[in-house]
């Protein structure tokens, strides 16, 4: 009983970024694909972005922006997720304090996305040193993000199907936000050269 539950649930919560966006310009999709080649999961990558392609315009600050943006609505929706599995009937012990421990692990994330967020909007408006140090902000509280969802995909170590959801949902949360981080570096060094676009 407990596996129909899950995979309905499962069923009802959409994984995954929509098509690209039709009518955005070729060359921000080209400035999309290939700022996501220095990504970890490229395709990934720019199936997520590119419906931010008419927001993006070739920015590299905006393209750092939607790819924290998609993180965060990806792990809220993850975080929601593994809420709403700690509130089925059947659960193990063992399987229930690990949804517990992840629940908190998806909290921190959340926030840590969150805060990045507003860092990389602040960033529009900075430049010296205090966007080193803005940057410096959004880098570490990305990668914590990351660390977060990685360890609330790792703490299942009984084998069953709540951990298989869970898994298959962390995995591809943390690849969303790998790539987030690899855009938000990337970013980062192209301002340092003077040559991002703004």
């Amino acid at each position: 009983m407990i596996k129909l539950r899950i995979y309905l649930l499962v069923l009802a919560t959409i994984l995954g970024c929509t098509p690209a966006a039709r009518g955005a310009t070729s060359p921000t999709k080209d400035f999309i694909k290939a700022s996501c080649k220095t990504t970890l999961h490229p395709p990934l990558c720019v199936r997520c972005l590119s419906t931010y392609a008419n927001s993006i315009q070739g920015s590299d600050h905006r393209l750092a922006k939607a790819a924290v943006t998609v993180s965060l609505n990806d792990a809220r929706s993850a975080a929601a997720f593994i809420s709403k599995l700690a509130r089925l009937s059947g659960i193990k012990p063992r399987e229930q304090q690990a949804v517990r421990d992840c629940i908190s692990t998806m909290t921190n994330s959340v926030t840590s996305l969150s805060q990045s967020v507003q860092e990389l909007e602040r960033m529009a408006r900075t430049k010296g040193e205090d966007f080193d140090w803005h940057m410096s902000n959004v880098e570490t509280w990305v990668g914590s993000a990351l660390t977060n969802q990685n360890i609330c995909g790792r703490g299942f170590t009984m084998n069953g199907h709540v951990k298989d959801v869970v898994t298959k949902r962390m995995v591809y949360v943390s690849q969303v936000t790998s790539n987030a981080l690899a855009l938000v570096n990337r970013f980062a060094v192209r301002h340092r050269k003077g040559i991002h676009k703004p």
